[in-house]
């Protein structure tokens, strides 16, 4: 896939890193990344994988906007409360980048059709910010036996976590091989719990930095780490996450 002169312009600070270049650009152009919610972590989230120049963004989203998700979700303002998060995105991403195909999905998405939905469109990463445990554990599950690289992101109150999924190769850990095969977790809301809007920011964004890793391969692959974030203590810990032998889901 080859870049426009328009495109060499506006990607030129990816182009002169020596990791990128314009074969990693084109990659980026060929790429096609599927975002679960486009809440706290799915808002920043897409406005750089936008800018990044990926060729194709598909974001699942039942959701309208309310106004009490302007405090963390900077895709959108005051004139799209009311409406549903996923047509505002796509005016804020044909804003943003119009090179960009964006698809929206106005489903919700669970154990019932994450397989069907995810098998369909084909991704070459999925990024999750879903909001709850059970959502998680249905992409989770989806990705793994897909094959499809998972990005999962998720914040609490003051504190973050991210990683990267690739349970069927040998070395790397599933996501159950992390959470366990039946992990009680009692679902809370961000009304009910709250949580620092700039540190969805910060998730989403390092989320995006993650996709696009698995979409145009630099440095370090993160498969395998968790990064765990305290903005309370303004402390960034990356843990190693072994497989785990007795992971059903990895047999």
């Amino acid at each position: 896939m080859t870049l426009s002169d328009a495109e060499l312009d506006r990607y030129a600070r990816h182009i002169v890193l020596r990791e990128i270049g314009g074969g990693g650009q084109a990659r980026l152009k060929a790429s096609h990344v599927l975002l679960i919610g486009a809440g706290g972590i799915g808002s920043p989230a897409i406005q750089y994988l936008a800018a990044a120049g990926i060729g194709r963004i598909t974001v699942v989203d039942d959701d309208t906007v309310a106004l009490s998700n302007l405090q963390r979700q900077t895709l959108y303002g005051g004139e799209d409360v009311g409406d549903a998060k996923l047509t505002a995105a796509a005016r804020a991403v044909a804003r943003l980048n119009p090179g960009v195909r964006f698809e929206g999905i106005r489903e919700r998405i669970g154990a019932d059709n994450a397989a069907d939905l995810l098998g369909a469109a084909r991704p070459d990463v999925v990024l999750d910010g879903s909001d709850n445990f059970a959502t998680r554990l249905a992409v989770a599950d989806a990705t793994h036996r897909l094959h499809i690289p998972l990005v999962s992101a998720a914040v609490a109150e003051f504190e973050g976590q991210l990683g990267v999924f690739r349970g069927w190769e040998a070395d790397k850990p599933c996501y159950r091989c992390f959470v366990g095969q039946d992990p009680e977790r009692a679902e809370v809301s961000c009304s009910e719990q709250g949580v620092l809007g700039a540190l969805t920011g910060v998730m989403g964004s390092l989320a995006a930095l993650e996709a696009i890793r698995a979409c145009a391969p630099f440095g370090e692959d993160s498969a395998g780490k968790l990064l765990l974030v305290d903005a309370l203590a303004l402390r960034f810990r990356t843990l190693s996450l072994p497989k785990d032998p007795g992971c059903s889901s990895c047999d």
